[in-house]
Order: C-alpha cells, then structure tokens, then sequence
C-alpha cells in the first residue's frame, strides 16, 4: 500500500467538534497539516514534491506539485487565525486528491453522549482507540459512541 493512501494513524487526526445539541456532541476526524507534509515526503522525498498557494476571494487555492503532476484545492479563510487556518485546510483538502486521509471520508459518525465545548483527553484516548480498530477492521458499525 502506498504511504499516501495507507490508513491514517490517530497520532495523524485533529477531531473537531461538529455540533453539540440534545445531549450529545457530533465530533469529526481532520488529517493535520504535518500528516501532509510527512506523507508526500516519505512517498515522493522531500525534494520530490512542492506545495504554493494563492489567494482568492474569502480563500486559498493550494497546488501541490510532484514530478508527475499537480493537483488544486481550496478551503475558506477560518474564524481563528483566518489566513494561517485557510492555507493549511486548502493544503489538506488538496492532499485528498493524492489519497492522503481520504478514508476518513468512510468513518463512523462519532458521538460523545453529553454536550461539550471542547473535547476532553479521555475522549480523544477513546478515539485513538477507535481509529486502531477502524484500521484493523474490527469496527464497522456506521455508528461510533466515545
């Protein structure tokens, strides 16, 4: 399996909390920016490969080019850190395109059984718990419960 579409590892995962209403609280898996960068520099070596961005309206386009191509992604500038936040998404959705995290797009709906405003160390144990067992296909109910 190729370093860029073998399954994310927990250490790898943001999780952010989608919403939070009667009594329980949705939360989502993120591939994070160095999980990008570590992936293209193991499959294509770090000289192999490069990234650029550009500015548009409310955003950032970024293309990541290797040898044998390029592919193009964008995100929306974020609420925190509006510029920092839009480069690093628009980089991590256009690392989907090269396979990178793409099956977190086939996990479980998680849900924490209470409402939360952050999300607690004990639930990001349970979830790293959860992605050993998505990884080894011992968990594959549509339904995940931390």
């Amino acid at each position: 399996m190729s370093e860029l579409t073998k399954p994310i590892e927990a250490n790898e995962i943001e999780w952010r909390i989608q919403r939070a209403s009667n009594g329980k609280t949705t939360i989502v898996p993120y591939i994070t920016n160095r999980c990008v960068m570590n992936r293209l520099d193991a499959h294509f070596t770090p000289s192999g490969w490069s990234s650029e961005f550009r500015e548009v309206s409310g955003g950032f386009i970024c293309r990541i080019t290797t040898d044998k191509c390029y592919k193009e992604d964008g995100a929306s500038c974020t609420k925190i850190e509006p510029t920092k936040g839009g480069i690093s998404d628009s980089m991590k959705r256009c690392a989907v395109q090269f396979g990178i995290g793409r099956n977190l797009y086939d996990y479980p709906r998680v849900f924490i059984l209470e409402e939360v405003k952050y999300i607690d160390d004990k639930y990001l144990v349970r979830a790293a718990v959860l992605v050993s067992k998505i990884n080894d296909g011992t968990f594959t109910k549509k339904v995940a419960t931390l």
